[in-house]
This record gives structure tokens, sequence and C-alpha cells, in this order.
């Protein structure tokens, strides 16, 4: 965790919570899995338990020393809203989002329904972004446990994207991200299925973002899409709390 991440569409990382478990096709080569293995091999002590669930009570406070904004992914080695997690500690997590005004803080789940269940508990910090993750028309249920959160931004993670997807409702959706799978075993992906996406953020007005082709080897795939990058953020700007 820390600053100048390598994530293309976030620049820190903040993990007060590691560990998952497969929910969906999508977990099928996770990256934080593979990540938490190697660190776990290194002697990380935050990753002594491996990929098992795991709450670090010592990494709460982190952002409230980062005096210069970030845009902070939270949790990219776990699932927030994980069955595993107390409520009370989810709770603890966004009252730091709180305190830390001037960071923007992005949130990404697979969890919809306990998002839905725990969103409508929580006062909702207006610097806080949510997001849930959707690889194939399955899971585009999702979008409707989100749309009934809270959030002041709410967006969407296609990826890794593993199928068409069709027509998309993108009501009260404010940003759409868009990736291939990457890393060993990536299965490919198409790019019609790609620009059916774009298309319809692009008539609905919702920012699109796409991060990369992936394949085994990303950087050699590169982020062009029809000739050009595509890095479009929210319309929306968390106002300072």
């Amino acid at each position: 965790m820390g600053l100048n991440s390598a994530i293309e569409w976030t620049e820190s990382t903040w993990n007060p919570v590691t560990g998952c478990t497969k929910i969906s096709p999508g977990c099928k080569h996770c990256y934080a899995e593979r990540m938490a293995k190697r660190l776990k091999a290194m002697g990380q002590p935050n990753y002594g338990r491996g990929f098992q669930v795991s709450i670090h009570e010592h990494a709460l406070g982190l952002p409230l020393g980062w005096k210069k904004p970030q845009i902070v992914f939270v949790n990219s080695m776990g699932d927030l809203f994980h069955d595993e997690i107390p409520e009370a500690f989810i709770r603890r997590v966004f009252e730091v989002m709180r305190c830390a005004s001037w960071h923007t803080f992005q949130v990404l789940t697979k969890r919809a329904e306990r998002l839905e269940t725990l969103g409508m508990k929580i006062d909702w910090p207006a610097n806080v972004w949510m997001g849930v993750s959707v690889e194939t028309p399955k899971y585009l249920y999702r979008l409707d446990h989100l749309r009934r959160t809270p959030a002041s931004v709410r967006f969407i993670s296609f990826e890794p994207l593993l199928d068409a997807l069709g027509e998309l409702d993108l009501e009260g959706m404010h940003w759409a991200i868009v990736g291939g799978e990457s890393g060993p075993g990536a299965r490919p992906i198409n790019a019609a299925w790609i620009t059916e996406i774009r298309d319809q953020c692009l008539a609905a007005r919702v920012p699109f973002f796409f991060k990369q082709w992936g394949g085994t080897n990303k950087k050699k795939a590169g982020r062009l899409l029809e000739g050009r990058t595509w890095d479009e953020q929210p319309l929306l700007t968390a106002p300072m709390i």
C-alpha cells in the first residue's frame, strides 16, 4: 500500500483490509491473490496469512498522514464489503475517509448486495466514489445495487471484461472503466465488446476509461483503442467536507 500506484485510474492505494475469496468468473486469475502469495514469501507482515481475509488496525490512519491530496484506491488487495469484515470496522474505514477530506477515495466491490445493505446505514462522505465490478452479463444486477447506494460518484469496473454485455442501463452512473485480463492464463478480450460499452457511454455522457488490452504481456498490448487513449474521469468532483 502507499503512494504512486501503478494502476492507471488511481494515484495511491490503501489496504486496511487484505485478502478475499472468489465469487464470480472475474476472480479466477486474481492479481491480488498472486501478489499476496509473493508478499508472504517475502516476509511482508501484512500478508503473513497469505490471501486470507485480514484486518489491519495499524493501517487505518495512514491516509491522514498523506498531506498532499491523492486519489486513493481503497483495498486494492481485498474487498471492503466481504462478509468476513465486521460492519463496525467498515464504519471506521468510512470515518477515516471522512476525516481525510482532502483525498478522494475509490472503493470497488463485487459484494453489491452487502454494499446496498450497509450503504443505506452509513453517513456517506462526499469524497468517496463507490464502484462495482461487472465481468459478464450475469453480473449486471450489481449496477442496480450500486444505483441504490447514496454515493456522490458511482462507477463501474468492467474488468476483466469476459463477454459482450449488450445494452447497459447507465442511469445514475458517473464513470466506466474497461480492461482486459492480464497475467498468466489471461482470457482474451474482443474489441467489439469494448467499443459497444464505449459507444453507450458516449451516448449517455458517462466518462469512459480504457485501462488495458491485457494479455500475458500487457505492456506490449498497450491501451490504445482505435488509435487513441481514453482517460476520461467522472464529471462530478467530490466537494471538500
